[in-house]
């Protein structure tokens, strides 16, 4: 039990040298991963649909 609690003061002790971004931070992480989540969603959609028509045109 004593190895836990010390655990916990350990957890504890490392989350408050934490250093949380500013809101600020966050929405422009947020921003930059979602744009970057739909142009490759993009890019691999019209990869898709180009190899699609490629291999349609030459197995008919």
């Amino acid at each position: 039990m004593q190895s836990f609690q010390r655990y916990i003061r350990d957890v504890v002790a490392e989350l408050k040298k934490v250093t949380w971004p500013t809101w600020e931070e966050l929405k422009g992480s947020t921003m930059v991963v979602i744009f970057f989540s739909v142009v490759m969603g993009l890019y691999i959609a019209l990869l898709d649909v180009g190899l699609s028509r490629l291999l349609k045109t030459f197995l008919g």
